[in-house]
């Protein structure tokens, strides 16, 4: 019975090292979320260029609310969340913020794009954000929502590149593409 015992007590002793060695690494990632969210931008940032959005600075609004003779803002942007807006913006303490989102620009930089407007204007400032005021502000679900467009973003690649494997295979006549073919290195 002793040896069982000892045994069960080696098995707990185990388990304590392991979860010291967990709560460790644990600490160690979350110490360096907002050293990995700005790597993750920084690789995001050449598929912004590409598929991210034109995002408006300032329009018009119309007697029906929207917005007409918009001007964009020059680089793209990905929107990655949303938060309850601030009272008021940085750059002018007179305008209260209706939508507040956190955006990813082509340049590998995180903002904050504040939309303001009035019954017959619309404006936005463009708050830069450190990764770590990202992660502060809007949560670790940032990281998640970006690691979530790039995959949709490969899953999308490869539904192309199958598309246009069968295009081919159709204009061209042949046999059949092999399976798989024209998912390499995607």
């Amino acid at each position: 019975m002793d040896e069982i015992e000892r045994g069960f007590d080696l098995i707990f002793e185990q388990l304590d090292a392991l979860n010291r060695g967990q709560d460790e690494k644990a600490r160690q990632i979350l110490e360096g979320k907002a050293r990995l969210l700005e790597r993750m931008a920084g690789k995001a940032a050449p598929i912004v260029a590409r598929v991210g959005l034109s995002m408006v600075n300032r329009a018009k609004i119309d007697s029906k609310g929207e917005p007409y003779n918009a001007e964009y803002y020059p680089t793209k942007m990905l929107v990655l969340g949303k938060t309850e807006p601030a009272k008021f913006r940085p750059d002018d303490v007179n305008k209260a913020v209706a939508d507040q989102f956190c955006v990813l620009s082509e340049d590998g930089k995180f903002y904050e794009l504040m939309y303001s407007s009035t019954p017959v204007f619309m404006d936005s400032y463009l708050n830069p954000l450190a990764p770590q005021e990202v992660i502060d502000i809007y949560g670790l679900e940032i990281m998640f929502m970006l690691y979530r467009a790039m995959r949709d973003y490969l899953e999308a690649e490869r539904d192309l590149v199958d598309a246009l494997g069968k295009v081919i295979v159709f204009v061209f006549g042949g046999g059949a593409l092999p399976a798989g073919e024209g998912k390499e290195g995607l």
